[in-house]
């Protein structure tokens, strides 16, 4: 028998759901190139179940449905609050460059992202291993007909090839990991798995071996060395609408189900997987910065700077527990700040790739760096809105990277462990680094001629809306208590139950 709570639980998901099909069914009347109607009513859509995440938020409760396989709480629904939001930015940004590519011949773009993004729903709220590898299924299977969507253009192709093989031996790895843990516990329940790996009475060989492969297949999601291949030739092949959409809110799902996976279920076992973590953030930070610096292609280089900024997310999420011992004030802040951090840096990779799709026309996809080349005398105000992207990203005050990268380490150094300050400073070191890459965006766009002398246009939806993003990312930096409290706050809530 079903209860009430158990539909309460999942209403937005059910409204998303219902939605999606009507908007496929809907689109096969309209004739409109742009598709006008489709795109209105997905806009519209999204604006609801938006809103709805955001009031199930604010109430502050915690719902669990369907016998605990699914959860409602703060913490998910901020984050699917989020990542529609997200989704809807997406979407302004990649209707103009979509319709000039014939990418809207079809709704298919639409729809597959409304399945994407229930995906992400999905595997947020998932209390239970099968719910969020069901969830992870369907984001990925949308994406890899999103990447594909230009049939006609094989750079698109082969990026889908790359990325369905990868993903399946990703995909592969975690079910894995996750039969092994089911197999040692006996459930699938993510709170019976914290309870039978807390007693004790598992022998401890078969749990980190199982652990080791859920971190395998949780790194690939976030993307992060060694685990990283995929990134940059997906990036790079896919078209750029797309790019975005995979790099963008998608990231606020992999956070999700790490949190679930390793800090709701294997907390006990936090002496192992933060070693992993470790070494997967220590590897992503080095990696991402050096590789970052020899590329001339923007989206490429993009795709290695995402590398270095989800390591840092793995140090927020490394330094919760010292020595084993679970501190309340520790979780907290370490917790809290990498979800700031995930938050920002989705905002952030918005407005970046916005700007690039914007200097994208029909024959030309202006993701060159030399593409960018005096810009700021083409159009002061997209060049100055990039500039405040990659000096975001660089981690510059007083802008939201600065503070984020700071939440970070002050986590990281609050442990007290000599490793974990010693992380901080290479962390630190590697930031410097990795600002010569983004400080060179910034050189190429103010102080070289341009290429052409045309201006920039762009729909007037899509103009407002990259005017705020890039806005919003200098008042979080200026004003970051409100997104820090509500993530501390979401954090707690969410680990007390």
């Amino acid at each position: 028998m079903i209860d009430n709570i158990s539909w309460l639980a999942i209403y937005p998901e059910i409204v998303l759901l219902a939605m999606a099909c009507v908007i496929a069914l809907v689109d096969l009347g309209v004739h409109s190139t742009r598709r006008t109607a489709t795109y209105v009513l997905t806009m519209l859509t999204l604006a609801v179940v938006a809103a709805l995440q955001a009031m199930y938020a604010t109430s502050g409760n915690t719902f669990y449905g369907f016998g605990n396989m699914v959860v409602s709480d703060a913490m998910g629904n901020w984050l699917k609050c989020f990542a529609t939001v997200a989704m809807m930015v997406t979407l302004v940004y990649a209707r103009p460059y979509a319709a000039d590519r014939g990418m809207l011949r079809g709704g298919e773009m639409f729809t597959l992202s409304m399945f994407a993004l229930l995906g992400m729903f999905i595997m947020i709220s998932g209390n239970n291993f099968l719910v969020i590898y069901l969830g992870l299924e369907l984001l990925t299977l949308s994406s890899y007909a999103l990447v594909a969507l230009r049939r006609d253009n094989a750079t698109a192709t082969e990026a889908a090839m790359k990325y369905f093989v990868l993903g399946a031996m990703a995909s592969g790895f975690l079910l894995y990991g996750l039969s092994m843990i089911y197999g040692a516990t006996g459930s699938l329940d993510i709170g019976q798995v914290f309870k039978a790996v807390n007693s004790g009475q598992i022998r401890h060989q078969v749990l980190v071996f199982g652990l080791v492969f859920v971190v395998s297949g949780l790194a690939f999601k976030l993307g992060v060395v060694p685990f990283h291949m995929w990134i940059p030739d997906v990036y790079q092949g896919a078209p750029t609408a797309v790019t975005l959409m995979i790099g963008g809110a998608p990231k606020l799902a992999a956070f999700a189900i790490t949190i679930r996976l390793l800090v709701d279920g294997l907390l006990p076992l936090a002496i192992d997987w933060q070693q992993m973590l470790a070494v997967l953030a220590i590897g992503s930070l080095l990696v991402g910065n050096l590789a970052a610096i020899a590329q001339t292609n923007l989206k490429r280089m993009l795709a290695y700077s995402t590398i270095s900024q989800m390591g840092f997310v793995l140090l927020g999420l490394m330094s919760g527990v010292v020595n084993g011992n679970v501190d309340a004030t520790a979780v907290e802040n370490a917790y809290s700040a990498s979800m700031f951090y995930v938050v920002t840096y989705v905002l952030t990779t918005l407005a970046a790739f916005g700007v690039m799709l914007l200097l994208a026309r029909e024959g030309f996809e202006s993701e060159e760096i030399s593409d960018f080349a005096g810009l700021n005398q083409r159009s002061p105000l997209y060049a100055g809105i990039m500039a405040v992207c990659l000096f975001s990203m660089a981690g510059i005050p007083p802008l939201v990277g600065f503070y984020a990268k700071l939440a970070v380490l002050q986590a990281l150094v609050a442990s007290g462990q000599t490793l974990y300050i010693a992380m901080a400073v290479f962390a630190v070191i590697m930031s410097l680094i990795g600002a010569f890459y983004y400080l060179r965006v910034v050189k190429v766009m103010y102080f070289d001629a341009p290429l052409t002398a045309s201006s920039v246009s762009a729909p007037a939806d899509v103009r407002v809306v990259l005017t705020l993003n890039g806005a919003l990312l200098l008042v979080l930096g200026i004003l970051p208590g409100g997104l820090m409290a509500l993530c501390a706050d979401a954090v707690v809530r969410a680990l007390a139950t």
